[in-house]
């Protein structure tokens, strides 16, 4: 089917563009832009609201298998479709974790199950153990997009070093966690004034310098390609520069929620807010806007992780880290575009073209022959969070009640659509 949306507002990463503009699409891939309708085909009128290349979210979780009571394949593509997300990154870190072809063969069957596409990435090690790697080159074969054991970091550096080496001569993608475990162990907030004042347990932001160190010295050791996860203070950003100025090639990311949230969330001690890394000063988050702004940091993600009700309703210490983001993502990115801190197509940049590049996919472009994978919102509809209405299973979103502007309109995949607003 040909369809040819017009009165849009064109946002091309690629181009870094935002102008008025029409779209043709057919047989799932992108035909041709500013171009006459085609006759016979379906006409859309965007009414002037934007229109954008899918969302490619690096670093969902799913709890299959293992927690599938917290968020299937169908909840995470449903809430996923509306928040314009197209494109699913999914993190190896289930139970068990998916560190054999098999596993993976089995989460790649139940994934086409859902509406939006699904890629996953596979563990570097066992279990996640960092102590013996996995059958990298198999998993490749089975479809692993990227090797990562998420937030367990490994203590045994030799062997971290071999995975590293394998993975560099097998062209594979690392993706660390930079911090370094022995100061983070039991940590529930960044360290200072205020975590003293509410009496949580902290972490020096000196932890995630100190483990992005080793990780890059490691990088410079193995020339293997690396991703960091999450950067998320200002005392690692020289590192990071440095290593790109030096020619590793190494790219970075950051969750949404340590671009729009601080330590002072937590204040009221919801455990909505408790978060891994957790939040950070103010000044760290300037820092991370900039970043990104900059092109420092090179990628937004959700970095959804479902909990259930019962493991976020604990006292702050002992309570779950991590909340949904998949449904929320486009508004709360939104704020920094509101806030006048990054344009449309370079947000659009980290959030769906800069990813794609990085695991060698099509999508995040506006240019013919890529997948017609694309979102339509209204970058200024205001609306209050009610996380009961997310679609997630899980509802553990820090913007609960949250005032917020950008609605997704509707969300295609292929060309089909996959979700349209009421």
């Amino acid at each position: 089917m040909t369809i040819h949306f017009h009165n849009a507002r064109l946002i091309c990463p690629e181009t870094g563009t935002d102008a008025p503009g029409s779209l043709t699409v057919d047989a799932g891939s992108i035909l041709a832009r500013d171009a006459d309708a085609p006759e016979g085909a379906t006409v859309i009128d965007c009414n002037g609201a934007c229109l954008a290349p899918g969302i490619v979210d690096w670093g969902v979780k799913i709890g299959e298998p293992g927690e599938r009571h917290k968020e299937s394949f169908r909840s995470a593509g449903l809430a996923a479709a509306a928040g314009g997300v197209t494109t699913i990154i999914a993190r190896p870190d289930t139970a068990p974790a998916i560190d054999t072809p098999e596993t993976l063969e089995f989460v790649t069957r139940r994934a086409a199950e859902s509406v939006v596409r699904i890629r996953h990435m596979a563990a570097l090690t066992k279990s996640r153990a960092g102590r013996e790697m996995t059958e990298i080159g198999f998993l490749l074969d089975a479809g692993a997009i990227a090797f990562s054991d998420v937030f367990h970091v490994a203590t045994d550096t030799k062997a971290l070093g071999r995975a590293l080496t394998y993975a560099r001569s097998l062209g594979a993608l690392v993706v660390g966690h930079p911090q370094e475990p022995g100061l983070s162990a039991g940590a529930a907030t960044t360290s200072g004034k205020f975590a003293s004042l509410r009496g949580l347990p902290g972490v020096s932001p000196i932890a995630e310098r100190m483990g992005l160190e080793r990780d890059l010295a490691l990088v410079e050791m193995t020339g293997v390609t690396w991703h960091a996860d999450q950067i998320t203070t200002a005392r690692s950003l020289p590192a990071l520069a440095r290593a790109k100025a030096d020619g590793l090639d190494v790219t970075a990311g950051i969750s949404i929620h340590h671009l729009t949230l601080n330590e002072f969330d937590v204040g009221d001690y919801r455990t909505f807010f408790k978060l891994t890394p957790p939040l950070r000063s103010e000044e760290d988050r300037l820092a991370m806007v900039q970043a990104v702004a900059e092109g420092v940091i090179d990628v937004i993600g959700s970095f959804h992780t479902p909990a259930d009700e019962e493991s976020k309703r604990l006292p702050f210490e002992e309570a779950a880290s991590g909340a949904v983001g998949l449904q929320t993502l486009l508004p709360a990115a939104l704020r920094l575009y509101h806030a006048d801190a990054i344009d449309l197509p370079v947000l659009w940049r980290a959030l769906s073209l800069n990813p794609a590049r990085r695991l060698g996919l099509l999508q995040g472009r506006l240019t013919p022959g890529a997948p017609a994978d694309l979102v339509l919102f209204d970058p200024d509809a205001p609306f209050v969070l009610d996380r009961f209405a997310l679609r997630s299973k899980s509802k553990n979103t820090p913007f609960d009640g949250a005032r917020m502007e950008g609605k997704v309109l509707a969300t295609w995949v292929a060309g089909t659509r996959v979700f349209a607003a009421e």
